[in-house]
């Protein structure tokens, strides 16, 4: 939903559940900036019933109400729309406190922990560490340092296909792509998005991090349908090897690459400053080893060590 729409919506909710007698249109069009701008009478008198319609199915219960003079006037009475009190469990206000988190570095922290912290205010349980402190399960800590993360899931939220310029990890420059976003979520530190890639006609994952420039939104409806669940998580962790079944032994620069030294089977000193590991294989760990450079030097098999020249000899080339 836009800003401006929101906003509109807002407005128009408070003033009908702030009176105490039905207002009529003509004194709600005079009490909202967004009516007062809108010059013909049709065009607000379109606005108004649109805005009035998704309030309803928004759940507002609005009462419609006739005058002796014929004229309609509108209202929200508090005791029709009244929420029942909050009530949260521990794992419900760990899951909101999670969310909130997220937020820490975009544009609605303050938003979050301000909605968060009157949760906790009607009762929302708070949680204690080992040592006895007690602090609050909303307090935001997870960062969001990608500039793509706001607009890209703002569009997941909304429907709406967007493009963006992406660098592969065996590219010196990014390509355009056009992608209808689903999903974005987490793993080991970096946020990936799933989505339609319409270049490709195919389900593409992309991590935040390697997206440059402004992501834009495009008009339109989306072209592929949506799957009920979206599995982003475990196509990166294919991708990154965690569900294979075969073994791959590189050489890793003493002191560098501790994501793959997370992973090892296995680790020996070779002596001369360099060590070897023995690492899961699976589909795109090519691309992952590039990425350390010349601190990594595959051993076998022999298939993914020509990926790896391959890989970086593009680069090179680039």
């Amino acid at each position: 939903m836009a800003i401006a729409k929101a906003e509109r919506l807002m407005n128009l909710a408070l003033c009908l559940l702030g009176t105490r007698r039905p207002l009529s249109k003509r004194e709600l069009r005079g009490s909202i900036e967004a009516y007062m701008e809108a010059a013909a009478e049709d065009a607000f008198n379109r606005m108004f019933e649109r805005d009035k319609d998704d309030l309803r199915e928004l759940g507002l219960i609005i009462e419609t109400v006739e005058s002796v003079d014929g004229e309609y006037g509108y209202l929200a009475r508090r005791d029709s729309n009244t929420l029942p009190p909050v009530a949260l469990d521990a794992e419900e206000a760990a899951a909101l406190g999670l969310a909130a988190k997220v937020w820490q570095q975009a544009r609605l922290a303050g938003a979050a922990s301000g909605a968060l912290q009157k949760l906790r205010a009607a009762g929302m349980p708070e949680t204690e560490d080992p040592y006895g402190a007690r602090h609050s399960v909303i307090e935001p800590r997870i960062p969001v340092h990608e500039a793509a993360f706001e607009p890209l899931m703002l569009a997941c939220r909304d429907r709406r296909p967007v493009t963006f310029d992406y660098r592969k990890s065996n590219a010196v420059r990014p390509e355009s792509r056009q992608v209808e976003p689903w999903a974005l979520e987490c793993w080991r530190g970096q946020w990936y998005l799933a989505g339609w890639d319409r270049e490709r006609d195919a389900e593409r994952v992309f991590r935040l991090s390697r997206i440059s420039g402004k992501v834009r939104s495009r008009a339109g409806r989306y072209t592929a349908a949506v799957p009920d669940v979206v599995t982003v998580r475990e196509t990166v962790a294919e991708w990154a090897g965690e569900s294979a079944t075969r073994s791959a032994r590189i050489r890793l620069r003493a002191g560098a690459g501790y994501p793959l030294r997370a992973r090892a089977r296995s680790e020996r000193s070779l002596g001369d400053g360099w060590d070897e590991l023995e690492i899961p294989y699976g589909h795109g760990l090519d691309a992952w080893l590039v990425e350390f450079g010349p601190d990594v030097v595959v051993l076998e098999p022999a298939d993914l060590r020509a990926d790896v020249v391959d890989r970086l000899r593009a680069v090179a080339k680039g």
